[in-house]
């Protein structure tokens, strides 16, 4: 007679790991940010020695020692992701009574290197970019310059993420006339509605309507974006239309490396700070958890205008002559 084997039972830490990340899913963040959060405790975990069974298990010592072996093939940025990850789920276990304290306190956190903004090399970059995409380009198997002109002028006008843009239902445009915003499920599943005018507008209306042309009836509860099948669009499939944008206007050697889609929303931030616009409005608009990561737009411009003033001829003139 054959029996069915057992299920073998969670342990009382992996149970917390669970709930944790069921709290966390109520905040909405993304699939991604969830993997995320999952995959650095885990890791972390794996590190232990011996084998974790309860959070009576994971002393300061035992922390500290895992997460050296952690870092030791691994870049700073993932550290202290990990790091993070790590103090969100011992500040929901005190919350919950399960332990008296966080001991992630005394576990080192690397020190980061604030990064700089990296727009879009060249003045006139965004308009190029956006007009030669606009244009039907014969060569692509399934041209659909309306959806590509969006992708970029979402982020290069509301500066949306990556994650964001996916996250888009084609209801999130809406208000009236003149009062029309763009309502988006940001980082860590905070909301934020950016106002958008006429001319972002009028992609939205173009890309629906093309939309309809190809597969018909659109809803508002639909994805925005969609790929040349009508599935939605998916991570690497936007991250690819991006770079595929960048080589048919031939601006790649202007997108700084490593940046792709974010360089649209860094250029963004940068022009609002270069008109003007202060820390706390780019913050409310671009979504950021600190202030401190709005001033470095301002920071970055301030020097790029103390640059043209050094490289003002006149100014050269007067320094030769002092």
């Amino acid at each position: 007679m054959q029996h069915e084997s057992a299920v073998e039972p969670l342990s009382p830490l992996a149970e917390l790991v669970d709930e944790f990340l069921a709290a966390r899913a109520t905040r909405k963040p993304s699939a991604h940010t969830l993997a995320a959060y999952h995959r650095d405790l885990s890791l972390v975990l794996q590190q232990t020695v011996p084998a974790p069974q309860s959070p009576a298990d994971l002393s300061p010592r035992v922390l500290r020692a895992a997460f050296a072996r952690f870092a030791a093939e691994r870049a700073p940025a993932s550290v202290a992701r990990a790091w993070s990850s790590w103090n969100a789920f011992f500040t929901f276990l005190v919350t919950e009574g399960v332990v008296a304290g966080n001991p992630m306190s005394a576990v080192d956190k690397p020190r980061m290197v604030a990064h700089s903004p990296k727009p879009l090399r060249g003045e006139d970059t965004p308009e190029e970019l956006l007009r030669v995409v606009s244009r039907v380009d014969e060569r692509q198997r399934d041209p659909w310059p309306e959806r590509d002109v969006l992708v970029l002028a979402l982020a290069l006008c509301a500066g949306l993420r990556l994650s964001e843009l996916l996250g888009l239902r084609v209801g999130s445009v809406s208000g009236r006339d003149g009062e029309r915003r763009v309502e988006v499920a940001g980082k860590g599943g905070r909301p934020r509605s950016v106002p958008i005018d006429g001319g972002l507008d009028a992609a939205v209306q173009r890309y629906v309507e093309s939309r309809r042309v190809r597969f018909g009836r659109v809803s508002a509860s639909d994805p925005l974006l969609v790929d040349r099948h009508g599935a939605p669009l998916q991570r690497g499939g936007l991250q690819y239309l991006v770079r595929s944008c960048f080589r048919r206007a031939g601006v790649g050697d202007r997108v700084p490396r490593g940046a792709q889609l974010h360089a649209l929303r860094h250029t963004f931030a940068t022009r609002l700070a270069e008109d003007g616009a202060n820390a706390s409005e780019i913050m409310r608009l671009l979504g950021h958890a600190s202030l401190a990561t709005s001033q470095n737009y301002i920071e970055v411009t301030a020097e790029q205008q103390r640059a043209a003033i050094q490289s003002n001829r006149t100014n050269r003139v007067l320094r030769e002559l002092a």
